[in-house]
């Protein structure tokens, strides 16, 4: 059945081909209009770039592991507290909480962490959770440090990011990437 049909059938005034043809042709010109001036309206409003780029901040840290006697029977896990130094770009401290595991094959081992930061990241400053989950496979070692979703505060409210840890020569060194949201000022 054609629309000029079916528009006849609904009760509505019947219109000619011509009339129909007209108003269909004019709706495609109006779609067409209300595209370009989006695509107009859409190349002079950007997204707010500051909000949405990714940022890099590196430097060196200096990490103190202190063992808990939990007295637990099981000699493969291990409770530990951390305290960190942070300098570079990631100026300040953090104090928190990692439990390992051991296995009879050399290299081969795991942790989780917890742990919060204090300080200023390139300027802003606040605190934020950083969560640690390694693995070490017969010494290949695979590790995500992240930043718990909305732990931040301050002027780094609504961080968002990761961070890459490399020993060299007993040193340890941070690559971290990370966004500020809306929230932080």
């Amino acid at each position: 059945m054609r629309m000029k049909e079916a528009i006849g059938n609904s009760g509505m005034k019947k219109i000619s081909n011509r009339q129909f043809r007209f108003c269909v042709g004019i709706a495609i010109v109006a779609g067409l209009c209300l595209l370009i001036g989006f695509r107009s309206w859409a190349q002079t409003h950007p997204p707010n770039k500051e909000e949405t780029r990714m940022s890099h901040a590196s430097g060196t840290f200096d990490v103190k592991l202190a063992p808990q006697d939990d007295k637990a029977e099981d000699t493969a896990l291990g409770r530990f507290t951390i305290d960190k130094q942070f300098h570079g770009d990631l100026e300040g401290s953090s104090k928190g909480q990692m439990l390992g595991a051991n296995t009879s094959v050399k290299g081969s081992a795991g942790y989780v962490a917890m742990e919060q930061v204090s300080g200023t990241l390139h300027g802003r400053s606040g605190t934020f959770v950083l969560q640690h989950s390694g693995t070490m496979t017969r010494g290949a070692l695979q590790l995500s440090v992240t930043v718990v979703p909305d732990s931040g505060t301050g002027q780094l409210a609504g961080l968002t990011g990761k961070m890459d840890i490399k020993i060299e020569g007993g040193k340890h060194f941070y690559e971290f990437e990370y966004e500020l949201g809306a929230d932080s000022k």
